[in-house]
């Protein structure tokens, strides 16, 4: 494969891109799609942030058409509401970036929705936002849902006894985890769109090791397995150049259904665009099925009914006011998964 930039990526002009992320892989692909002439809705859980995203932007591509939009991934009445007022105000969607990530908090940490942050923000939370745009995707012009994997999914493993990590927690295997659940994903979503003719292509991209990423990759360095990361700052590269198999995987002609893109060089740490190596458990079709299943049951979507409703509904998650206002979730139970 040649050396693929951004500046190769044909014109987005007319298309409408949804990217999770205000920062990182993700302000980095909504730069190149808004300079390709993209329409981008940039989705992140904090206004103050989403504004200083929007302002950068807006100085980075002048004439950009984007916006920002509220959506916590950890929680999944934000996810709903995100994808009612998205479905309200566009009759199609042509791409879509998975690109936030939660990467190694020291302690285990849970979503609103008390999953495992990491499992419950890469892989459950872009799971449901897929299932609540689903109706979109479908009237887009050849959609793309773009999942971000990572080298280290290669590291992962999926314990359904223990998928939230409550019993043992370690930051490094639970990222990993959450990793390989969101390749899982990409490629059951696939093969599911092929059998249920939705039209849309799922596509899996990993950036290498971008340098943002080397401080919270440190919580692994006390264990030999991983003393490889203490030579990464040598191996990284700018963010830009980090998210070119992501922008290749959402834009290319060359980037096919099911596919998986990552760095070219160096153990995939860094490079252009090329076929990554796919980690064996990421494309076993068992344990895909087995976890699509648990996350429906998890995150109370359905693809089935969001394929053919314009406004699909989290069916096992229910919430009332009290008199102060605040919310109270009432979950289903998230203990054994089997």
């Amino acid at each position: 494969m040649t050396m693929w930039t951004a500046r190769d990526m044909p014109s987005q002009t007319g298309r409408l891109a949804i990217v999770t992320g205000t920062s990182g892989i993700g302000l980095e692909t909504a730069v190149a799609l808004g300079r390709a002439g993209a329409e981008v809705i940039l989705a992140g859980r904090d206004p103050n942030k989403g504004s200083d995203a929007i302002a950068q932007l807006r100085a980075l591509v002048p004439g950009i058409i984007v916006r920002f939009e509220t959506l916590d991934l950890a929680n999944l009445i934000s996810i709903s509401t995100f994808g009612r007022r998205v479905c309200a105000a566009h009759d199609r969607l042509d791409l879509l970036v998975n690109s936030a990530e939660v990467m190694m908090p020291p302690a285990r940490q849970e979503t609103d929705n008390g999953f495992e942050r990491q499992i419950g923000t890469n892989h459950l939370g872009h799971f449901a936002l897929t299932a609540a745009l689903l109706p979109l995707l479908r009237r887009g012009a050849g959609a793309r849902v773009i999942s971000l994997g990572s080298i280290l999914a290669r590291h992962g493993a999926i314990d359904f006894d223990d998928l939230d990590a409550v019993r043992t927690y370690d930051p490094m295997t639970a990222y990993c985890r959450s990793k390989l659940a969101c390749l899982l994903f990409a490629f059951e979503l696939q093969r599911r769109s092929w059998s249920s003719s939705w039209g849309i292509t799922s596509i899996a991209a990993h950036p290498g090791i971008p340098r943002d990423c080397l401080a919270r990759l440190s919580v692994g360095r006390q264990t030999r397995k991983w003393r490889i990361l203490n030579y990464f700052p040598l191996l990284s590269q700018p963010l830009a150049q980090h998210s070119l198999p992501v922008l290749f995987a959402a834009t290319s002609d060359n980037a096919y259904a099911g596919g998986y893109f990552g760095p070219d060089r160096f153990y995939e740490l860094r490079g252009y665009p090329a076929v990554a190596r796919v980690p064996p458990l990421s494309d076993d079709a068992k344990i895909a099925t087995r976890l699509w299943e648990v996350s429906e049951r998890l995150t109370g979507v359905s693809f089935k009914e969001a394929a053919v409703t314009r406004r699909p509904q989290l069916r096992s998650w229910s919430h009332e006011t009290d008199a102060t206002g605040d919310l109270h979730f009432l979950p289903i139970p998230v203990g054994g998964l089997r």
